[in-house]
């Protein structure tokens, strides 16, 4: 899908043409959604650029993300998608910059986009360029790394008390209750890996462009300089946070690990104890038991079915005591 954002009055207003032919002159930002081969040969006539394909986009490597083309500058950023989800997901995100006009060209659909978009579609500062544009995305992009860092961190401190310092009727081990546990953990440790690769990308973006500010013909204004040394100060400030939420998520882990243990050696040696508190009287029958010339029951019409129920009821017993003790 292919949006074109221009300026009218004090707004910058989405229109998606039909006619690809012919694109306003007058376009700020161009956004480029799963783009048919149609809308990429549009905008390369428009502004002049050669449009990444998703296969480009996919490259890890720096020069391949970050690069200078004919005047337009190519930047590459893996973006968060789908946080909110049970499958959060990294997308490449691809900035062009030409002619003070910025394209944008992605694949699925991350948060921030529609925030700008809404935000510009109230109030647009007059004059507002491409440069202006990337900024306000690169803002949005970094604020939303940082409300998933918090999200995920209160998840994790609840997850650390549900472990050392859980409710009364959930003291004692349960097997279901470890393993959500343990999924928990799993899931958060993915989505703080993937904040930090996302942060990772933004950082090298920002530097990017931090760099074309100073080598530039375009000139930049004292704002747009103070924001991205900002930007860069909360890139850094970020990724560490997000290594420490790694390394705090890896010891919640061991400290789980530890926990299940504990639980299964205390159980191990409940059931030691009973085997070796039951092993005098299981000898003394053993031995004695079927010895003796007197033995009423023998004669007894109903010691047969009587014995099946004993043997019945001492298999279901113990059972049921475990189950009831959540040792099962």
């Amino acid at each position: 899908m292919l949006s074109i954002f221009a300026p009218v009055g004090t707004a910058l207003l989405k229109t998606c043409p039909d006619d690809l032919a012919a694109l306003p002159d007058n376009a700020v930002w161009i956004d480029l959604e799963k783009p048919t081969l149609g809308e990429d040969r549009a905008v390369e006539r428009l502004v002049g650029i050669a449009v990444p394909t998703r296969e480009d986009m996919q490259e890890i490597e720096i020069s391949s993300r970050l690069y200078l083309e004919k005047g337009a500058r190519y930047m590459t950023a893996s973006l968060m998608c789908g946080s909110e989800t049970g499958a959060p997901r990294i997308t490449p995100v691809t900035f062009i910059l030409s002619n003070h006009r910025l394209v944008t060209v992605r694949h699925d659909a991350p948060r921030p986009f529609m925030l700008v978009e809404n935000k510009l579609a109230r109030a647009a500062p007059h004059g507002l360029t491409g440069e202006g544009v990337l900024l306000e995305l690169l803002d949005a992009v970094i604020d939303r790394c940082a409300d998933i860092l918090e999200r995920a961190g209160a998840d994790v401190d609840q997850v650390s008390h549900d472990i050392f310092e859980p409710d009364e009727s959930a003291r004692t081990g349960h097997a279901k209750r470890y393993s959500e546990i343990l999924i928990a953990i799993g899931r958060k440790g993915d989505l703080t890996s993937k904040v930090r690769e996302s942060l990772v990308s933004i950082g090298r973006l920002v530097t990017f462009v931090a760099t074309a500010t100073e080598s530039d013909s375009i000139r930049w204004s004292k704002e747009m300089r103070a924001q991205l040394k900002t930007m860069q100060r909360d890139v850094a400030s970020l990724t560490d946070h997000a290594s420490y939420l790694s390394n705090k998520i890896t010891f919640v882990l061991d400290a789980m690990l530890g926990v299940v243990n504990l639980e299964q050696n205390n159980i191990i040696k409940l059931f030691s104890v009973m085997a070796v508190v039951l092993m005098p009287p299981t000898l003394i029958a053993s031995v004695y038991g079927m010895n003796f010339k007197m033995m009423p029951e023998l004669e007894w019409p109903h010691g047969y079915p009587f014995a099946l129920a004993m043997m019945v009821i001492a298999a279901v017993l113990p059972y049921m005591v475990f189950k009831w003790k959540k040792w099962l």
